[in-house]
């Protein structure tokens, strides 16, 4: 007998999905989606806002800060999702408040979570459940921006290859099967980095049946690695535009269908959310999407391909990335400076910009790439 497990990317309700959350009307949003999760043993989702019911400020921090209410816990619970993944560069959007508000609702739900925790023990710990006679452990990290937890203060677990590696390892001996779901990649772009298809082999190589990837707000291919499958991105989930525009690249992803029986099948599951309608609505005809996936796994397949388109974007990218790195720097200005008597024009927002490109792994690889190309 199989074991069905549903996977889905990034759910913020915003704007339009937002509203009707708040009015409770679900099934205007889920309806589609509940039909796939009944028919599911399990099923998860990024829960890509902090919950915020007391009061709390935002983080200082680059990007968005984003929430939502307790209701967006109860729309997926209605949806169907037994478990939400909290690994994401939002988690920590506003502080511990939010780490808190967020894991108590889930819990007053009866939602599963991992890949987050009121300290960095409790965010990266495996989740182990027991699925048909079948142990399964889910595992959880992201990518450093700015709600990776310490010792002392919650948030998501980290990305790190190492650390990692000895999770799955200790994850196999205690377990059948073992899922790992990293959020990471540069946003709008359609293909994994070279480093991310580097890193996710490796997951597989320390014992990870699967590796599923989200983060990029658009879907991706995916490729069968010593014969375990890994996923590159599945696109937004249920995320209304952030500027009420419509965007073909935003709208559209694909829900992941695991099924395991001795083996692990899959089936791509597209659909397009909060586009003309403010819900998540299944494909009937896929066959523009089957022809995408196709053209990005060649890509993904082939290293020079990848590494090449990798290089375009770099190219598409750079002039920003390089504005990033033009404060205005003189020897007199420098001299003055070291003396204490002319004042730093470095302000803290810039210095938070510069510690998230060198920290973040997807932007130290294009910025990497950016300062060699200006060196030639």
């Amino acid at each position: 007998m199989s074991i069905n497990i549903i996977i889905a990317g990034d759910f913020c309700p915003r704007r339009r999905v937002a509203k009707l959350i708040e009015e409770k009307r679900y099934g205007d949003v889920f309806s589609q989606v509940k039909e796939i999760t009944d028919k599911a043993d399990y099923s998860i989702l990024n829960f890509e806002a902090p919950v915020v019911i007391n009061n709390a400020k935002p983080i200082e921090k680059t990007g968005p800060n984003l929430k939502c209410t307790k209701n967006a816990v109860e729309a997926i619970k209605y949806a169907g999702f037994d478990s939400v993944t909290l690994a994401n560069n939002h988690f920590y959007d506003f502080g511990d408040v939010g780490v808190k508000d967020t894991i108590d609702t889930l819990k007053e739900y009866t939602i599963d979570y991992f890949g987050g925790g009121i300290n960095i023990n409790e965010a990266k710990k495996t989740l182990y459940k027991e699925i048909e006679g079948k142990k399964i452990a889910f595992i959880n990290f992201c990518e450093r921006e700015w709600s990776i937890a310490t010792e002392t203060t919650g948030g998501s677990a980290p990305l790190n290859p190492i650390q990692n590696h000895y999770q799955i390892k200790e994850a196999k001996e205690k377990a059948d099967y073992v899922i790992v779901i990293v959020h990471g990649g540069r946003e709008h772009y359609q293909l994994p980095l070279p480093r991310m298809k580097e890193t996710y082999q490796f997951f597989i190589d320390s014992g990870a049946d699967v590796v599923v990837n989200h983060h990029q707000h658009c879907y991706s291919g995916f490729e069968i690695y010593n014969g375990k499958p890994i996923f590159y991105g599945l696109g937004n989930f249920c995320f209304d535009s952030m500027n009420g525009k419509r965007n073909k690249l935003w709208e559209e992803g694909f829900i992941l269908k695991l099924s395991i029986n001795h083996k692990i099948d899959f089936e791509l599951i597209p659909y397009v959310q909060c586009g003309e309608n403010p819900n998540v609505e299944i494909l009937d005809d896929r066959l523009e999407f089957d022809n995408k996936i196709y053209e990005l796994n060649q890509i993904i397949d082939n290293v020079n391909l990848l590494e090449s388109n990798f290089l375009n974007q770099v190219q598409k990218e750079k002039s920003k990335y390089f504005s990033y790195l033009e404060p205005i720097r003189n020897r007199y200005i420098l001299a003055l400076q070291r003396r204490k008597l002319f004042p730093s024009f470095i302000k803290n927002k810039y210095k938070l910009l510069l510690l998230n490109l060198i920290r973040c792994e997807s932007h130290k690889d294009i910025l990497e790439e950016t300062i060699k190309s200006k060196s030639k």
